[in-house]
């Protein structure tokens, strides 16, 4: 096999190796968006949740302070 073989045959599998890197990474990339995408909407919901229950709370404060000030 001559020097040029051997070189074309070195860069041939580091392209195949560099090739199934960029698919792995894709794989992982896309998984880690769709993570992204999940804990969005989870945070989104949470925020929601945190609203209402504050909400709930001001409403309490305001019937318990009309009730501390009677009829």
């Amino acid at each position: 096999m001559s020097p040029w073989d051997e070189e074309i045959a070195r860069l041939e599998t580091h392209v195949t190796e560099l090739l199934h890197r960029l698919d792995r990474l894709t794989i992982e990339n896309e998984a880690l968006r769709t993570r992204l995408e999940e804990l969005g909407e989870e945070r989104a919901h949470l925020i929601g949740r945190g609203d209402e229950a504050r909400r709930r709370v001001e409403a309490l404060i305001t019937r318990l302070r009309a009730l501390e000030e009677g009829p």
